[in-house]
């Protein structure tokens, strides 16, 4: 059976319009009507703050009510569509991965975190604090000189400020500052999960007991060491069938499969339907 239309990747060149020839950084007003319908990924990172206007987020297959006052977080290889209405006004940031990497350690938390939280409902008092930041960042950018040391700057405390409401706004985040070697779990995966799906193998890497691994995360995540893992794997294993011309059997492949088989019922154990079925609801 053909695959359906592969989505894009777009880079963050294909926003640029008339800003410079080459482009680290973007800022962009939303308003008004928006309607992305296919879903796409990115290979940049990108704030967006709501200041007015309702709608819908899709962001990796979930869907998150838009309303006023929120900062919404989509990182590079996240597939997301959106719906605004009318009254939509945002304000969005769009981030190189260079550029990112050089202030996102102020965000505190493994990424895998941040996008089990993407969307972050803010107070009064803390919108209008990085409303400042966007507005004091995009007439940096209108300068005929950009100071890219400020805007690094800005750009850090605006993660930082998204930290501190994320905190505020989830308890569980605080389990990840109570307990340090959950954060390094959850980036050890980032990094492995393709090739290194045992729970064995991270827990020697924190030099923990597999059993110990186990228990931190049922009682503090209630969740098993395992589903961190097979969870993150089905996760990409989604984003690629719905965001790449791969066949299943080299997405299967790509994530440490060698028989499309195995692969096809341990998505199928996960999800409920076949890596094919998935693709064609698409």
């Amino acid at each position: 059976m053909k695959a359906k239309e592969q989505f894009p990747v777009l880079d963050i060149r294909a926003f640029q319009g008339d800003q410079q020839d080459t482009c680290h950084f973007l800022c962009h007003e939303i308003r008004g009507e928006r309607l992305i319908e296919k879903p796409h990924k990115h290979d940049f990172f990108v704030f967006l703050l709501i200041e007015k206007g309702s709608g819908t987020h899709s962001i990796d297959f979930i869907d998150y009510d838009v309303a006023p006052y929120q900062i919404h977080l989509l990182f590079p290889d996240q597939v997301h569509k959106w719906e605004f209405s009318k009254k939509m006004v945002a304000y969005q940031l769009m981030i190189t991965r260079p550029f990112f990497e050089t202030f996102s350690n102020a965000l505190q938390f493994p990424f895998a975190v941040y996008q089990h939280h993407p969307v972050i409902d803010l107070t009064a008092e803390s919108f209008h604090k990085l409303f400042y930041e966007f507005r004091a960042i995009q007439q940096e950018l209108g300068q005929s000189t950009v100071s890219w040391e400020i805007i690094h700057l800005r750009s850090r405390l605006i993660a930082q400020l998204v930290t501190l409401e994320a905190e505020r706004k989830f308890d569980d985040l605080l389990v990840y500052r109570a307990k340090p070697a959950l954060q390094q779990y959850h980036a050890l995966i980032d990094q492995h999960y393709k090739t290194q799906k045992s729970v064995a193998f991270y827990a020697s890497q924190l030099n923990i007991s597999p059993n110990y691994l186990n228990i931190l995360c049922k009682r503090h995540l209630q969740l098993s060491a395992m589903f961190l893992i097979q969870h993150r794997v089905i996760l990409e294993a989604k984003r690629q069938i719905q965001a790449s011309g791969k066949s299943i059997k080299e997405v299967a492949f790509d994530l440490g499969f060698n028989d499309l088989s195995y692969f096809s019922n341990f998505f199928k154990s996960q999800t409920g339907i076949s890596p094919r079925q998935f693709r064609d609801q698409l």
